[in-house]
């Protein structure tokens, strides 16, 4: 269990730091093209947050464990809701930004509810639970809605450019990370995936319930980082930001290009764990625009960090 356990953190260690090489390495090749700022941060720098969740889940669908390759975003998704913006709540109160409020926090609830449409076949049509090849290209086609609205918002922002800093590498240093970053990628994703399904076995233990927890927190550690960092900075919109577009990222892209290159039955994933994600997104709509009047409180972040407790609670004794 120990080496599994090493290897777990060895292959999620590989897999942060080949997201971070292969952004950084991207970004500077496309700031020697002469790519904005802007375009940068929507893309590269996008992708590169929710990289370790892409390869985890892409990398756990084709080799069959499709358990950890849903749990893993569904269990990310509450875990950056009632854990990253449960902590950096109590940490520092969170001022959420009216468009935030009127459209990315709704887009979040939007795609929880259109995952829970196209996963839980059963529950609507008696069938396998199942994310097919068509239901993937579905979600992409909504993360190419959201990529143009993304866009459109950000160029009526006049600070949008000033948002991401990219340091200009050497040509062959910036191909080097590339290079370096994608392969620890590939190999600390595989080696994380395959170490989670032995501790599942190890531990008696199902693979979504490895997947809605050990894997979805390993996996989100760069969101909270950011957002521990944002709102010691006092940069709320950046905090909240970062966690709802990550949930929107999520379910659009992830599962939507994992989906297309292969099938993912949804056998292991609960009712029960699909409505904990719409109701985390739900419970911070309603604290931003009712109880906090734009503002997520301590207290409030208090008990989203407890639900979160209970949830967790509820699926090791399961």
């Amino acid at each position: 269990m120990l080496l599994n356990l090493l290897l777990l953190i060895v292959g999620l260690a590989l897999v942060v730091l080949g997201a971070n090489w292969l952004t950084d390495g991207a970004a500077s090749i496309a700031k020697r093209f002469n790519v904005s700022n802007l375009v940068i941060g929507l893309t590269i720098v996008a992708f590169g947050t929710s990289a370790p969740e892409l390869t985890v889940s892409l990398t756990s669908a084709l080799n069959g464990n499709a358990d950890i390759a849903i749990g893993n975003v569904v269990g990310s998704n509450i875990f950056n809701i009632l854990v990253i913006l449960g902590i950096t709540a109590m940490i520092c109160p969170l001022a959420v930004s009216r468009s935030t409020v009127r459209v990315e926090i709704p887009l979040t609830i939007l795609a929880s509810l259109v995952l829970l449409f196209l996963g839980a076949d059963q529950l609507f049509d008696g069938e396998a639970n199942k994310l097919s090849t068509g239901d993937g290209l579905t979600l992409l086609a909504f993360f190419l809605i959201f990529l143009f609205y993304t866009f459109s918002i950000a160029k009526s922002d006049p600070q949008a450019e000033e948002g991401t800093e990219v340091k200009v590498k050497k040509s062959y240093i910036s191909i080097l990370m590339i290079i370096v970053g994608l392969a620890a990628l590939v190999g600390g994703g595989r080696l994380f995936v395959d170490a989670s399904v032995s501790l599942a076995r190890l531990l008696g233990m199902s693979e979504s319930v490895i997947g809605l927890t050990l894997v979805a927190a390993g996996t989100s550690l760069p969101e909270l980082a950011t957002s521990l960092v944002a709102a010691l900075k006092k940069q709320s919109d950046i905090a909240i930001g970062n966690v709802v577009g990550s949930n929107i990222f999520n379910i659009f892209f992830i599962l939507g290009v994992s989906a297309t290159i292969t099938p993912i039955r949804t056998l292991g994933i609960t009712i029960l764990d699909y409505a904990v994600m719409i109701g985390a997104a739900v419970l911070l709509f309603f604290f931003s625009r009712y109880y906090g009047r734009l503002t997520l409180k301590r207290w409030e972040g208090v008990l989203l960090l407890l639900l979160f407790v209970g949830y967790t609670a509820y699926l090791l004794q399961q």
